[in-house]
């Protein structure tokens, strides 16, 4: 006898209550997004030459990664190329977890042909990052795209709900295939000036004809009239700081990498090496004709600029021609102190509702006893043991072919030494694996003293830092009475003038091993990079970090406990518990419908 309608709708409906509560407990409590990644050599012609790119899904620039605050995701990736291959998530923190971190001290690569799972949560964060290749000097061929961590629904934004979200992604370019790229770094030789740069993969719309030559594809980015967008701007280049601008419409910033900020109206912006910045913008103007966006080198002489400025297209759906005039100016170039005055007046929003970074609740971060100081020192490169390298405080860092982090698990001995000096030492420079040993749980400040004649950024994986201070010259302790001790921005990439300093602050409770690197790919290549290990002693329980995942590729002195092809073309599951949950969740869900469907029958 069937059972009657009444019972069977309770019956399916305690079925279907049971699959969905299942998704969230089976899961930790929040969601999981999945994303399956190829990634595989492709042709494109950025600026109009024919060469080789990396692409994810057959997409220069690849996919967007987009999840909210707490999601977990796991990103399957499948190693196409015909080299090792690792990918790095820009200011993604990894709370517990730098076993995700995609760097060289913190994993192996993924070899040739064979796949692996990253699997991390965006634990207490929002905003506008990206992701590039961090080994190899492959970031030159892209492997790089955006990422989004959207609020949770019951955390408002601190302004409007925009009426459209787009990601931008700026970069110097070069035309020579990376493998071409890094053998004249490996040979001691700099690349010299870019080629170009381009604008989500594509070289610059043809607003000069003496200029711009003929065949280029370029951007066009399609708006309507009276809406107001949300542009997410990623620098993701070389080495080359662009100014971004957009003819005749106002940037109105409201988050940088993370934290929202104190919302002003700017005419262009700044984006150094490994910085991101959301805009709101809207549309405005006169909706008849097309505008251009702008992203130009800073820093360089007029005919440079002019070889080094991409373009792309604002297009109103109800345009009826193209863009014209001059391109919108940029900053003057012989005002040297506009950059740093600029970077001066971007403040966090410290009454906005959102993530932040610990300490949690605490803003008043001037009055943290600092328990650690370091001043980096940056110098130009140099020649050691035959090979020009870059260095801080004199070490040019080497990485081991046994991950640190995984050393530190094995507790391999002679892999890596605790003994970074926290000043410049009197001594010539070399070549180590030489690390910080962070204090658990104490504050660090970090001077970052540029004593080169180029720009650079660092970024600092792991952490949001707070951004205290920056001038010309030379640090002192007396620098510290200039610094802003209220609302610095937090953020996880910082530029520093050449003959100038910056100063940062970070709380160091993010157990694991972090990487601090320049983000230009030529000095970072070439050894400015260092890791700071931070371990809490008191946990026996390993509450403060997870454990090494149950797919992890070993390598260099681990090498014997790898299974040779148990990556090889396989998808790498999330954890069992999240196996578990959909073979649960999917059992409930046909046993819900069958009970629906006798009933109708």
């Amino acid at each position: 006898m069937l059972p009657s309608p009444s019972s069977s709708l309770r019956v399916s409906s305690l079925l279907f209550s049971i699959a969905l509560s299942l998704i969230g407990a089976g899961y930790g409590g929040d969601p999981y997004v999945f994303y399956q990644w190829e990634v595989a050599y492709a042709s494109a012609s950025p600026l109009g030459v024919k060469q080789q790119v990396i692409a994810i899904n057959g997409q220069f620039p690849g996919p967007i990664l987009s999840a909210t605050t707490n999601w977990n995701v796991v990103v399957n990736i499948l190693n196409k190329l015909d080299e090792p291959f690792l990918v790095t998530w820009n200011g993604l923190q990894h709370r517990k977890n730098s076993w995700q971190d995609g760097v060289l001290g913190t994993n192996c690569p993924i070899p040739s042909g064979w796949n692996w799972t990253y699997e991390f949560q965006v634990k207490d964060q929002i905003g506008s990052f990206f992701y590039i290749p961090s080994i190899n000097f492959q970031k030159a061929a892209g492997g790089y795209g955006g990422i989004i961590v959207n609020n949770r629904n019951v955390i408002p934004l601190p302004f409007g709900l925009p009426d459209g979200d787009i990601t931008i992604l700026i970069s110097d370019w070069y035309i020579k295939d990376f493998k071409e790229l890094r053998k004249i770094i490996e040979d001691g030789n700099d690349l010299g000036v870019p080629d170009g740069v381009v604008i989500n993969g594509l070289g610059p719309f043809r607003y000069n004809e003496s200029i711009v030559p003929d065949g280029i594809t370029y951007a066009t980015l399609t708006v309507d009239p009276g809406k107001t967008y949300r542009f997410r701007v990623h620098n993701v280049g070389f080495s080359t700081s662009l100014n971004f601008r957009i003819q005749n419409h106002n940037l109105l910033l409201v988050e940088t990498e993370g934290s929202y900020t104190v919302q002003q109206n700017y005419t262009n912006m700044d984006i150094h090496v490994g910085q991101s910045y959301s805009f709101l913008v809207t549309m405005d103007q006169n909706a008849a004709s097309d505008y251009y966006i702008v992203a130009s080198a800073r820093f360089v002489n007029s005919t440079t600029r002019d070889r080094l400025t991409g373009v792309a297209l604002l297009h109103y759906s109800s345009s009826q021609g193209p863009a014209s005039g001059p391109l919108p100016d940029g900053p003057d170039e012989g005002d040297t102190y506009f950059s740093i005055n600029q970077a001066r007046s971007i403040r966090w929003n410290v009454s906005a509702g959102a993530a932040r970074p610990n300490p949690q609740g605490s803003f008043r971060y001037g009055e943290i006893t600092v328990t650690d100081v370091y001043v980096l020192v940056n110098t130009p490169a140099e020649v050691i043991n035959g090979q020009m390298r870059n260095t801080l405080n004199g070490i040019s860092y080497i990485a081991p072919s046994t991950p640190l982090k995984l050393a530190q698990q094995f507790n391999i001995p002679g892999v890596y030494k605790l003994d970074f000096p926290n000043r410049m030492m009197n001594r010539p420079a070399k070549v180590d694996t030489s690390i910080i040993n962070g204090t658990y749980k104490g504050f660090m400040e970090i001077i970052f003293q540029n004593n080169d004649t180029m720009i650079q950024s660092y970024h600092m994986d792991g952490y949001a830092f707070f951004v205290v201070g920056m001038d010309y010259g030379t640090w002192t302790e007396n620098s510290r009475g200039t610094y802003n001790k209220w609302d610095g921005v937090a953020r996880s990439t910082i530029q520093v003038y050449p003959g100038a300093w910056t100063a940062i602050l970070v709380y160091l409770d993010n157990v694991g091993i972090w990487n601090l690197r320049a983000e230009n790919l030529e000095t970072w290549y070439r050894g400015q990079e260092l890791y700071i290990s931070v371990s809490n002693p008191e946990d026996s329980s390993n509450k403060t970090e997870l454990p090494l995942p149950n797919d992890s590729i070993f390598c260099g002195a681990l090498s014997s406990l790898q299974e040779q092809q148990s990556h090889n073309f396989r998808f790498s599951e999330a954890s069992s518990v999240a196996k578990m949950s959909k073979i649960l969740v999917m059992w409930l869900l046909f046993a819900w419908f069958g009970v629906c469907t006798s009933w109708l029958l």
